[in-house]
């Protein structure tokens, strides 16, 4: 699983590189060129984003106590992913500021105003979209530590029930225990009783014989 992963980051930096490349180019070429290199990059930038979707599916798969390298990785990669975004943003909107003063030609400038106006409702704009980000990448690290730690609850169920079991499994081989100790008590205090009788019968049969024996001497004395 980690040898996709290491794969996706490879693919993953070779675009990035050719994004960051394509977007300084962007405004030193002909209009032409400019557009179909703002579309190039576009497409590309699409392709990232799914480059990291599968790259974070596979860090999911992970176990949660080898995770956390590549926890760290993902939240470097998504921050260049971040500002990759900002930089094309940027470059767009120069980009779309020189088609405005190409179309507009020395008739702009008596709108000269309206464009700085309009730059820096777009930079305004711009702030707002890059703290937007920030918020949305916050909020998706609290989303994923959610689901680490809901995993990590998971496995902790998981194991507390498996000692559950275990400790059940050996109360029935205790009681187990108990029940064969009463039996073997029982034949030991039977085994006993009966040797303890055996031993009366055996002392009365010898006092007895001892009497028979005294009786016959005495009845021979007296016949003497």
């Amino acid at each position: 699983m980690s040898s996709d992963f290491e794969g996706y980051e490879q693919d993953f930096a070779v675009l990035t590189a050719e994004i960051t490349s394509k977007i300084a180019r962007v405004p030193r070429l002909p209009p032409d060129e400019k557009k179909q290199m703002v579309a190039n990059v576009e497409k590309q930038l699409e392709e990232a984003k799914e480059l990291l979707e599968q790259m974070d599916l596979e860090v999911r798969e992970i176990p949660p106590q080898s995770r956390g390298t590549y926890s760290n990785r993902m939240r470097s990669y998504k921050q260049e992913m971040g500002k990759l975004e900002t930089d094309f943003k940027r470059s767009r909107i120069a980009y779309s500021d020189e088609v405005r003063n190409e179309l507009l030609g020395d008739d702009g400038n008596s709108s000269e105003n309206q464009l700085i106006k309009l730059r820096e409702e777009r930079a305004h704009l711009l702030d707002n979209t890059e703290r937007l980000e920030r918020s949305s990448r916050r909020l998706e690290a609290g989303y994923q530590i959610a689901v680490e730690t809901e995993q990590i609850g998971q496995e902790m169920l998981e194991n507390l029930s498996h000692d559950r079991e275990k400790i059940q499994r050996a109360r029935e081989r205790l009681r187990e225990t108990d029940a064969n100790l009463g039996k073997s008590s029982r034949i030991l205090t039977g085994m006993l009783r009966r040797i303890i009788q055996n031993r009366i019968l055996v002392v009365i049969l010898g006092i007895i014989v001892v009497i028979t024996i005294l009786m016959a001497i005495l009845f021979s004395f007296r016949r003497h």
